[in-house]
């Protein structure tokens, strides 16, 4: 109980941080989205959240709808990312409006990538246990695979590579991070995630 207040707390104090002064960012990278999609420049998508419980996650637009890709596993190649969209996902400026899910509670700085339904609502046993986290812009998981895009760009089939090595891996990976958690641990994938270091 006292580390999910700490972790809450924390989380609290850098997103409030982070919308304050980075608010300018966002309104230049939402317009630049806005005009390359010819759309609304936030994302908006159901995502599942702690507990199994859906929310809709909130971040720049960078990609645009492709005849003949529907898949949501996205690989460095994907024809519907856009110029722009490319480099806010390269620096992580796309993911800057979700401090908004952070200060609501839906998500924590750290913690695992939020999945679309189909994939973490679907664990079983033991594995179920990453549901007690709230899902993170960043993770440990994903300081390691910070280039999945890439990686699945080289694999033939790209959604069973996904499903059957990356998934998984990650659930382990998250699963340790669940058993080990301390703030310290959060403050440092923080700083490898700006850094851009591996985990």
């Amino acid at each position: 109980m006292i580390l999910t207040f700490i972790k809450r707390a924390f989380d609290l104090c850098i997103s409030i941080f982070g919308l304050v002064f980075f608010s300018w960012l966002i309104l230049i990278t939402w317009f630049i989205a806005t005009i390359e999609t010819n759309s609304n420049g936030f994302y908006i998508q159901k995502r599942v959240g702690r507990n199994g419980k859906l929310f809709k996650l909130i971040k720049i637009k960078t990609m645009k709808p492709h005849d003949g890709i529907k898949t949501t596993v996205t690989t460095k190649n994907d024809a519907r990312i856009t110029k722009w969209g490319m480099f806010f996902r390269k620096t992580k400026l796309d993911e800057l409006p979700s401090l908004w899910n952070v200060l609501m509670g839906d998500m924590s700085l750290v913690g695992p990538r939020p999945d679309v339904p189909g994939y973490a609502d679907k664990l079983v046993g033991k594995d179920r246990r990453i549901l007690e986290l709230r899902p993170g812009i960043t993770g440990p998981a994903t300081l390691k695979y910070a280039n999945e895009e890439e990686l699945l760009a080289n694999v033939d089939d790209p959604i069973k590579y996904n499903d059957e090595i990356i998934f998984p891996d990650k659930v382990k990976i998250n699963l340790e991070y669940l058993d080990n958690w301390s703030l310290g641990l959060d403050i440092k994938i923080i700083f490898r995630t700006i850094f851009r270091s591996n985990y």
